[in-house]
């Protein structure tokens, strides 16, 4: 999609001319200075200990604050400024509203305890929730077919946002609402598809890149722009054409970096498939991106001087580790261990050896995957 960095390279700008308390009281000092001296007809200076100043000083204060109101309220017509319920209003200049909360999805199997002559109903709204209680309920009815022993039923966590992300297979397993017949219940897939309300950041970049979708879809920018206006927990998109046969190509990841789940992908398809958006002549595809894996093993060194500083900085390179996996998640970014090498001297190392990665291409619908867990080793104080 077009990038976002010329707004958040844009010149800075300040409707009342980067005023500051200091030339307000100044000012003031001086206006009144000199309309007493004309008025008086002798010089009038008032010294530092003057009620007089000590009034039109406090008098500033309140002035610099309202000039701080007038300076917002100029700002707040300017995407690179705009905040909150000012950006909302932005945003509708362009039809673009804020995405709400969106609650994270899975796939339920329910089991009936001995197959029956007859059809078992599973009604609607029916909950399973995980062993810490994160509750699910199904989204529609769903029965399994006299003589057929199980039967499969999309669910919605009861909570939006985040937190029925990343519960693995098998881990929703309990039945609170119990249907006649039914024995078990699981997920067969892992959940995602849970996402916060759409931050100010990531509106300010759907405004921005509004003109894209105004063509709904066909041109690149506007698959990748309605691909994230379906769902918030959606992080990076990219969109490929074979021209010639027609073919439009979307692979994408969520926000949190995770490989969508089926039920994710399909929604999205059946999305920017309707009538009202893909073109008659598009054949559309949709997919997780393929994982090119990586392992990260690396030893790093502290300079013997910031010893009072090891517990820290040790806490730090963790962080710029974590900080350099969540940075490689992104499709068609080649995996880089310079990044990482630099992540790690700014968290406050000496040096680093780094053993894995290394330098691998990846291509522009493929994504770097972490294999297994990082292995970070601490090599201990060096001399300077």
């Amino acid at each position: 999609m077009p990038d976002i960095d010329p707004i958040k390279n844009a010149p800075d700008i300040s409707f009342i001319d980067n005023k500051t308390p200091a030339e307000i009281e100044a000012e003031m000092i001086a206006d009144y200075e000199r309309y007493m001296t004309e008025a008086s007809g002798k010089e009038i200076k008032l010294e530092r200990a003057s009620p007089h100043r000590g009034v039109l000083i406090s008098a500033a204060a309140q002035i610099f604050q309202a000039l701080n109101y007038v300076d917002r309220a100029g700002k707040q017509n300017l995407l690179k400024y705009s905040y909150g319920g000012f950006l909302e209003n932005l945003g509708l200049l362009k039809g673009v509203t804020r995405n709400p909360a969106t609650a994270a999805v899975a796939t339920i199997r329910f089991t009936i305890s001995a197959p029956r002559t007859s059809a078992t109903g599973i009604p609607a709204g029916t909950r399973v929730a995980t062993a810490d209680s994160i509750y699910f309920a199904t989204d529609a009815y769903a029965e399994i077919p006299a003589g057929g022993s199980t039967v499969e039923v999309t669910a919605t966590c009861t909570e939006t946002g985040a937190t029925g992300n990343g519960i693995a297979v098998g881990e929703i397993n309990t039945i609170v609402d119990p249907a006649p017949y039914i024995a078990s219940a699981t997920n067969i897939s892992a959940t995602n598809g849970g996402a916060d309300q759409e931050s100010d950041a990531d509106l300010a970049e759907r405004i921005f890149n509004a003109p894209s979708g105004y063509s709904t879809a066909g041109p690149k920018d506007a698959y990748e722009y309605l691909a994230k206006q379906y769902n918030a927990a959606i992080g990076d998109v990219i969109a490929t054409s074979d021209a010639e046969a027609g073919r439009v190509d979307i692979v994408f990841i969520m926000a949190d970096g995770s490989t969508p789940d089926g039920t994710t992908i399909a929604g999205l398809k059946g999305y920017l498939s309707s009538d009202e958006l893909r073109p008659m002549t598009d054949t559309l595809t949709v997919a997780a991106p393929t994982e090119v894996t990586y392992t990260i093993e690396l030893t790093y060194y502290i300079n013997r001087s910031d010893s009072a500083q090891a517990v820290a900085i040790q806490n730090a390179v963790k962080q710029a580790v974590a900080d350099y996996i969540k940075w490689q998640r992104t499709i068609g970014r080649d995996i880089n261990p310079s990044e990482l090498t630099a992540a790690i001297m700014r968290a406050g190392a000496k040096r680093v050896d780094i053993t894995a990665p290394t330098y691998a291409a990846v291509n522009g619908t493929s994504v770097a995957a972490l294999s297994g867990e990082a292995s970070l080793t601490y090599g201990g104080l060096e001399d300077d």
